[in-house]
């Protein structure tokens, strides 16, 4: 069955329509932006008949109900129920129906931006000496109909009443599809134009009385998520639509505003739920995305334990659902419903991962994690259970065979919906592992080929290091408390890179985390591009440090660094230490072996 009609209708007809109200705007549609020469160049098109693009529409009256608004400066009083929406096209409808059905000037902008009231106006005698001189004969004047120029001081057009209209032939747009009126004033102020404007309106009025715009009309069968993808496919050189916006829209028709809940509204005295979340650091990423994801996770495995209840079965079982379907297809009711509850499943998840070593949005490997930690914290936090050592254990191997595992990269909706099912099932009913724990896999070669501080693995492996207690080479204390205190601090080269080159090492490999660490600026300023043997020396010897080995030693140990072979220049000899010792903290955090590469292979 096909979900669209294509046909064609006469301009004026679709014009009028919008300022009866038939067709509107859906709020998600974005203003009005075209400026003065787009809309020049549009009325040369019509004039001269030339394909100006479908325009594309959406039935009302389905089961998709938008929050909705008359197109741009159309007079809000007395407006018809909308029987049509504008999905693609509203630039170009906005600005036929402002130049040639309203009265007023057209709210525009000059080509760098700035906001400026125009009529419009074809002079007639030149828009007569051919088709290609259309474009020279449509002019746009001020808001008080005039041209000036010397900044205003010297006047060149003078347009201000329908008498100097008619005597100069500068016939208004917004007369061209009702042109009757402007005729009759023209017998009065300027007869022995007559004949010229019979000439003028054959050859150029009836392009536009007669101009058919295509159309495709949705139907109003269309489902929501149809709606939202067509809208981004049709608006591709425009701000892709979000599913916030779609879902703000759907709520507004019941009279519910999303945007305020979310961003807050001082003057409706509602107060933001993201800076309510933003007072942790580590939730400041948090979109409106991630919290509507989480949102409908809960709601649909509500439905789903409900049909399980019911004894159904099969596919009559409701998934749960992270996928923007769902997500566009979640009713008010169950926002209002689960929307404070999760709120707390996200402040639980930021206190989860602090206790786990994590300070700042930058820190988390994954953002899209967040949504189902919180929603799975959502439903087991009360009471600080999540706490309880068996529970925190289960949800840090999952959170850790994700971040290691590389699983939360990408399209990850399936694997959210699955990971918030059986990790609730795993804590509350000992059930079996999430599969997000048994498809995590961390090859061994792995860490030769961590080399982004943006990978999420390279992210989780730095925070195990400072969660282990790693200490600074030269300020006293661990890093992770020197951050908090805002020291300057970053992730460095342990053999530094001018030595690795002067030794011919590679870069892929002296540029791996088995030779980077998280050190002070001020240790780092130390270290230079000296052998490990002679940096060690002289940071052991300063006089604000003066340690000896052991207590060197200690520290190096503090990162999972061999002191032995650092002192000994011993490049190999640190790789192969390092990397053992790093496999462990990975291990222990996944809860199970690395793999080599044939294992892992074995795996998929």
């Amino acid at each position: 069955m096909t979900t669209f009609d294509s046909t064609k209708l006469p301009l004026k007809d679709l014009l009028k329509d919008i300022v009866d109200g038939k067709i509107q705007l859906p709020d998600f549609q974005r203003g009005w932006v075209w400026d003065d020469e787009h809309v020049r160049s549009l009325l040369v098109s019509l004039g001269r008949s030339f394909p100006v693009g479908a325009v594309m529409l959406l039935e009302t009256g389905g089961a998709v109900r938008f929050q909705v608004r008359p197109v741009e400066n159309v007079p809000h009083e007395g407006l018809l129920p909308p029987e049509k929406l504008i999905l693609d096209g509203q630039q170009r409808l906005t600005t036929l129906t402002q130049v040639l059905k309203l009265s007023g000037p057209v709210k525009t902008t000059t080509d760098k931006g700035k906001p400026v009231d125009r009529h419009y106006y074809i002079h007639i005698p030149t828009a007569l000496a051919g088709p290609d001189r259309l474009d020279e004969a449509i002019i746009a004047t001020d808001s008080n109909r005039q041209l000036r120029s010397d900044f205003g001081r010297k006047l060149d057009l003078d347009l201000s009443t329908r008498e100097l209209e008619c005597q100069q032939l500068y016939f208004p747009c917004s007369e061209i599809l009702e042109a009757m009126a402007w005729l009759k004033d023209l017998f009065k102020f300027n007869v022995t134009a007559q004949a010229q404007f019979f000439e003028f309106k054959e050859s150029v009025l009836d392009a536009y009385n007669e101009y058919h715009i295509p159309l495709i009309v949705l139907k109003k069968e269309t489902s929501k998520e149809a709606v939202c993808l067509v809208f981004e496919k049709v608006n591709t050189g425009g701000v892709p639509l979000s599913v916030f916006e779609l879902v703000t829209a759907t709520y507004a028709a019941d009279g519910y505003n999303l945007r305020d809940d979310w961003y807050g509204s001082q003057q409706r005295g509602v107060i933001s739920r993201q800076k309510r979340l933003a007072r942790e650091p580590l939730l400041k990423s948090v979109e409106n995305t991630d919290f509507l994801q989480a949102v409908t996770m809960l709601h649909t495995l509500e439905k789903r334990r409900a049909d399980l209840a019911a004894g159904k079965s099969g596919k009559h079982v409701a998934p749960v659902s992270a996928k923007r379907a769902s997500v566009l297809e979640l009713p008010l009711e169950a926002y209002q419903r689960w929307a404070d509850i999760v709120e707390q499943g996200f402040i639980r998840a930021a206190k989860f991962l602090r206790h786990e070593c994590f300070t700042s949005p930058r820190d988390l490997p994954y953002r899209t994690q967040l949504a189902p930690l919180a929603a799975v914290l959502a439903l087991i936090g009360a009471d600080e259970r999540w706490r309880e050592p068996q529970i925190h254990q289960k949800l840090a191997q999952w959170y850790w065979c994700g971040v290691l595992g590389e699983l939360y990269g990408g399209a990850v909706e399936t694997r959210m919906a699955n990971d918030v099912e059986e990790l609730l099932g795993w804590i509350e009913q000992d059930g079996q592992q999430p599969r997000t724990i048994s498809d995590a896999a961390f090859q061994i070669d792995r860490l030769a080929s961590l080399a982004s501080r943006l990978s999420a693995a390279y992210k989780g492996i730095n925070v195990l290091v400072l969660r282990e207690g790693a200490q600074d080479l030269y300020w006293k204390g661990r890093i992770r408390d020197l951050e908090a205190d805002d020291i300057a601090l970053d992730i460095h080269h342990i053999f530094p890179r001018d030595w690795c080159e002067k030794q011919d090492i590679p870069r892929r490999r002296y540029d791996s985390i088995i030779n980077k660490t998280p050190i002070s600026y001020r240790a780092n300023r130390m270290i230079g591009g000296s052998a490990p043997s002679l940096y060690l020396s002289a940071l052991q010897s300063h006089k604000q440090v003066l340690l000896d080995d052991a207590g060197m030693d200690a520290l190096l140990a503090s990162h999972r660094i061999p002191a032995a072979v650092l002192r000994a220049d011993d490049f190999e000899g640190l790789w192969n230490q390092r990397q053992l010792a790093l496999l462990a903290l990975i291990e222990g955090a996944m809860g199970k072996k690395a793999t080599a590469q044939a294992e892992a292979e074995a795996l998929v």
